[in-house]
């Protein structure tokens, strides 16, 4: 019986919540979220007595909501702006939209009035074809007059409305045509170059890795990158990755040497006393305790070590002039560390912690080349963290 008053309880806090919510949104303004919050409730059941409040709110929400967009209507459209057609569009779609949500649950009875809801509805078919019509001829002529400019930002602004007609207007006159021309128009084209001024050889794999810009997602719509100039290509700007400095260091092996003791039990002994003698227990028992035995290790740890550093330069030209816009270092480094021991005597003198250096070996140093390379792995995360965050 408690289980279910808890569950009826928890119900009808849910359904006061719910109620409630809608509608505050209703007086707060909101009052398509209150329609949709309204329709949910009542689409499971409609005819629920329960749901009574959700009809009257809906009534009220819709007649409100319509209200408000038909003075707003007729405010835009006495204005004659034709920075409004969108929004007179979207608005009749609107009006449109909210009927049409609806439409699928009337009737909707109010019981203690015995009546059914009133919705006014309005056939605005015409409204929403001769919006569409005169916001599509709009963004067509503003779209002919930006890809005239030579700022690819117009360009690329012409490509946005070009797309949205299309969505609204799908094939109005030669749209498509246009947005492929202003595509073309809008995109910068970026040489990248590799400069090398160390007295070190970058390995060709480095330099391939370091211009591969699918790998490194930098292509977009807008931006394209060549590492090799095109005869074709009408190129914005180049950047150049500008290596200054290669430092490697001389190959090192350190050698240390210690000598650990611990002390371990080894079975047990009989107790003596001062003089010698077994001490035993009232029984006449032996005491027996712990036999101590001091074990030993000799270490010899030995770390090889050597690091490369690179230092460079990612400097942003116009093309044409050859003018530096922006510049920004960069540096990476890797080290090479490989650690390991040997021992004479028993190991178990030392943490248990230590036991994997006993299995590792001397590692072939690596080369200088596979050096700059593994450096080259950080440096290639970075030249992407700069060239991301400093879009042309």
């Amino acid at each position: 019986m408690k289980k279910i008053l808890l569950l009826l309880f928890t119900f009808l806090q849910f359904f006061s919540c719910g109620v409630k919510q809608t509608r505050n949104l209703l007086t707060s303004g909101n009052y398509d979220e209150a329609i949709d919050n309204a329709i949910a409730n009542l689409r499971a059941n409609k005819d629920k007595k329960g749901n009574q409040d959700y009809v009257y709110l809906l009534e009220e929400a819709f007649l409100k909501a319509t209200e408000r967009d038909l003075n707003n209507l007729n405010l835009l459209e006495q204005d004659k702006n034709t920075a409004n057609l969108e929004r007179i569009y979207n608005t009749y779609l609107q009006l449109n939209n909210r009927q049409e949500k609806i439409k699928p649950l009337l009737p909707l009875q109010l019981i203690k009035e015995g009546r059914n809801a009133k919705f006014t509805f309005d056939n605005y078919n015409k409204q929403i074809v001769d919006s569409k019509n005169a916001l599509s001829k709009f963004l067509y002529a503003n779209s002919l007059a930006l890809l005239k400019s030579s700022n690819k930002m117009d360009i690329r602004k012409a490509y946005d409305d070009l797309v949205y007609l299309n969505q609204i207007n799908p094939n109005y006159q030669n749209t498509l045509q246009l947005q492929e021309e202003a595509l073309s128009k809008g995109k910068h084209y970026v040489s990248v170059v590799l400069r090398n001024q160390t007295n070190m050889i970058i390995p060709s794999d480095l330099q391939a890795d370091l211009l591969d810009f699918n790998t490194l997602g930098l292509n977009d719509i807008w931006t394209v990158y060549h590492k090799t100039i095109q005869k074709q290509v009408k190129y914005d700007y180049q950047i150049v990755v500008d290596f200054r400095t290669i430092n490697i260091s001389p190959e090192q092996i350190k050698e240390k040497e210690f000598v650990k003791e611990k002390q371990i039990k080894d079975g047990v002994k009989d107790l003596l006393d001062k003089n010698g003698r077994i001490v035993k227990d009232s029984l006449g028992k032996a005491i027996k305790v712990d036999n101590l035995k001091t074990i030993v290790i000799r270490i010899k740890e030995f770390n090889q070590f050597k690091a490369c550093q690179i230092m460079a330069n990612v400097d942003y030209l116009d093309f044409k002039n050859k003018q530096l816009l922006h510049s920004f270092p960069i540096a990476s480094e890797f080290i090479f560390k490989n650690d390991y021991s040997t021992y004479n005597g028993d190991k178990r003198a030392t943490d248990e912690s230590y036991y994997p250096y006993f299995s590792r070996k001397l590692l072939p140093f690596p080369s200088n080349e596979q050096m700059v390379y593994n450096t080259g792995e950080d440096l290639k995360v970075k030249l992407k963290g700069i060239l991301m965050k400093n879009k042309l």
